[in-house]
């Protein structure tokens, strides 16, 4: 049996029910403080010994024969590449880019300032950062590249008008780099490309070595290495966010298809034996037609173990007693990803609270938003959505405040700045108000 169906319909069954599901957060602390341990180390030794440790730690760990004049990726192979990939994957992965270029234009924000009768002026500057790194995960050994990550966090970036964007991915056996990520970026029109992963590769965007210069803002998922590098040197460098394993939510009716169902459910599933792939219907017949589905379809995944795995220990198919109460268990568990599979999925839209992204009706699998539709796919997890937002422009962007006052303006409120001033034990900052009324 690959998914257990239960039945909730309280209150405290939900709760219940959401706090089973955030336990596949629980940390082993054991575990992370070896990481730990581990990732402060690589991060000391690249401190220290830049360029030279990143070259150590490739040898050990993806390429026995790598040497310094591998790190930086040359532009003939990124031209190699563009030309080796299918023009067809090429002209996919352009239309993918154009797709979620469109959607994050939208996102872009203006400064603006405002002029009160008094001649104050207020306002807010947004700036892009200077410097921006991203890492793709290379992908078993670099069989299967992350080519969708690269795309989901450049283009953001670029739109935001971030001036320079450097990549990092670890190299394969061999010390050369997937040309499916080389052309993307090619693609991209991204040039600065070095062949280095996990948490040593973080370290030399947030501090810089001898020939990686330090990034303002890293981007881009990885493994429990790279989150921690992330959010060791968190300050140091602004990171996108601390991801967690994949997980998708489907709320459905008797309208859905339990075979499409199925296999929305096991895309999630693949990813991660953490994964959490979770049904929620009120309609039994559904629930028995899906548990079947599962049975029979994650037999024949390539990654059938992880699926299967993640299925019995994390994934559930839930039948509530009507979609309101469904509802309520969808927000509790505040999904990455979730998917209104009924036939009126813009009626339940305004009752959802939180959740990374919502895929609606029966036409719009989680994989659209994977890929292809324009939305960011970095998303939220570990019911951090009841918070957080997707990976955005806003995350490549800085606001500074403006403020700009007159002397008619400062001899006004001087006394009750220096009130406030004073009330906190801030005597200079009550006396830099009070100096400009004495004349």
């Amino acid at each position: 049996m690959p998914c257990r169906i239960i039945e909730i319909s309280t209150p405290a069954q939900i709760a219940e029910f959401a706090a089973w599901s955030a336990g596949r957060f629980a940390p082993d602390e054991a575990r992370e403080a070896k990481v730990e341990d581990v990732v402060r180390g690589i991060i000391r030794a690249v401190r220290e010994r830049g360029d030279t440790a990143l070259v150590e730690y490739t040898r050990s760990f993806d390429c026995d024969s790598f040497d310094l004049s591998m790190l930086r990726v040359p532009d003939e192979s990124i031209q190699s590449a563009m030309a080796a990939v299918p023009d067809k994957d090429l002209e996919i992965l352009a239309e993918a880019a154009e797709n979620v270029r469109d959607f994050h234009q939208r996102q872009v924000q203006q400064s603006w300032m405002t002029t009160r009768e008094d001649g104050t002026v207020l306002g807010q500057l947004v700036r892009p950062v200077d410097r921006v790194g991203l890492y793709v995960p290379g992908g078993t050994g670099g069989q299967t590249p992350l080519i969708s990550s690269l795309i989901m966090n450049a283009v953001p970036a670029q739109v935001a008008g971030v001036s320079e964007i450097a990549v990092v991915t670890p190299p394969r056996k061999d010390g050369t780099i997937n040309p499916h990520i080389l052309a993307t970026a090619g693609m991209l029109g991204i040039s600065e490309i070095y062949a280095a992963g996990s948490a040593w590769a973080i370290t030399a965007l947030a501090l810089g070595t001898e020939i990686v210069h330090p990034v303002d803002v890293i981007a881009g998922p990885g493994n429990l290495y790279v989150t921690t590098a992330k959010r060791l040197l968190m300050g140091k460098v602004g990171i996108d966010m601390l991801a967690g394993p994949s997980e998708i939510t489907v709320l459905a009716d008797d309208s859905a298809n339990p075979s499409w169902l199925a296999a929305d459910m096991l895309s999630q599933a693949e990813h991660d034996t953490l994964a959490a792939a979770i049904l929620v219907t009120a309609s039994r017949d559904l629930a028995e037609h899906i548990k079947d589905e599962l049975e029979r379809q994650v037999k024949s995944l390539p990654r059938h173990d992880i699926a299967a795995a993640a299925l019995k220990d994390w994934g559930s198919i839930v039948l509530v007693p009507n979609l309101d109460v469904g509802l309520g268990l969808v927000n509790a568990i505040a999904p990455e990803h979730l998917e209104l599979a009924v036939a009126d999925a813009w009626s339940l839209l305004g009752k959802v609270r939180h959740a990374g992204a919502v895929f609606l009706g029966n036409h719009c699998p989680e994989a659209v938003g994977d890929y292809f539709a324009g939305p960011n796919h970095v998303l939220p997890t570990t019911r951090t959505a009841r918070f957080a937002s997707a990976l955005s422009v806003e995350t490549f962007c800085k606001k500074t405040s403006l403020v700009a006052t007159s002397c008619a303006y400062v001899s006004d409120n001087a006394a009750k700045i220096a009130r406030l001033a004073r009330l906190e034990g801030l005597e200079a900052h009550a006396r830099s108000a009070e100096i400009r009324t004495n004349r």
